[in-house]
């Protein structure tokens, strides 16, 4: 009964993270620039390979009695790395002039960097124009 348990934990993890990392294959495909597609390729990709090495871990740790310290290592790497090195492409591709989609709304980087005003009125979007 146990065995069936922890073989449908492991099959979670390791199904959960291939949903993940397919659903930020799909977003790099699709998003249309470049600061959307690092998000997709940050976040979800981040987290579908950490659930892939829990499942990993689990399985050789139950199946075989190996404990590894290198996924631990390896998940926290990824959990640190990836989200900073998205950041800081995008950091450099608005430093570079890529513009944004025309869609977007509210670019609080170049807020933040060009001095541009910090008043919530002289944003497009307030919290009066949803309540209206």
């Amino acid at each position: 009964m146990i065995e069936i348990i922890v073989s449908s934990i492991i099959a979670f993890f390791i199904l959960a993270g291939a949903f993940f990392t397919a659903v930020s294959a799909i977003g790099v495909i699709r998003l249309p620039d470049v600061y959307s597609r690092m998000h997709a390729a940050s976040k979800s990709s981040t987290l579908g390979v950490m659930m892939m090495m829990i499942g990993t871990f689990l399985y050789f740790w139950y199946m075989d009695g190996y404990m590894d310290s290198k996924l631990f290592l390896a998940i926290l790497f990824i959990f640190i790395t990836a989200p900073v090195s998205a950041h800081m492409l995008s950091r450099s591709a608005f430093h570079t002039g890529v513009t944004p989609y025309k869609l977007t709304v509210l670019n609080e980087l170049r807020r933040d960097e060009m001095g541009e005003s910090d008043d919530p009125d002289s944003h497009p979007i307030t919290i009066k124009n949803f309540k209206e």
